[in-house]
């Protein structure tokens, strides 16, 4: 007897909810704050009318109005959070571009976009490392060049 295969939609396998819990808890693991003052006076304002789990804030200091997408790479665009965090989890996997947009039901056209500026965000909130010291540059009979950093020696 044949087996029937049943195909399961991962986007059902991922809580809205959780997912703007998690985008709360890693954005303000001290409590929410306000985006444009940095303020944590802020009074909840309800949620948005398009994804009830997204939650409205005004800031008591600025008087601005923020949720908790504001300044985040996945502000102002139409697709749910749970498929920018999918997304996210299918980069991590080394997934294409084509194979995301499979696996989202994403034209590839929206794919390629999306994971583009996934990595435009995660480049761009990367801490820049400054190196310091003294560089030594040594040239071997093979023409390498060798680089090393030394340690900083202490100012008189």
């Amino acid at each position: 007897m044949a087996r029937s295969r049943t195909v399961v939609n991962i986007q059902n396998l991922i809580d809205d909810i959780k997912c703007f819990e998690t985008v709360r808890q890693l954005r303000w693991p001290q409590g929410v704050t306000c985006p444009h003052c940095d303020s944590p006076r802020i009074t909840k304002q309800g949620h948005d009318t398009t994804q009830p789990e997204r939650q409205r804030y005004q800031c008591q200091a600025c008087q601005k109005l923020f949720d908790d997408l504001t300044g985040t790479i996945f502000a102002g665009h139409h697709q749910p959070l749970r498929v920018w965090i999918l997304c996210l989890y299918f980069m991590g996997l080394n997934l294409s571009n084509e194979q995301i947009g499979h696996e989202l039901n994403l034209d590839p056209d929206d794919a390629q976009t999306m994971a583009s500026q996934l990595r435009e965000g995660i480049v761009e909130r990367k801490p820049v490392e400054t190196l310091s010291g003294e560089v030594e540059c040594k040239a071997s009979p093979n023409s390498f060049v060798q680089l090393s950093l030394c340690p900083a020696s202490p100012n008189p």
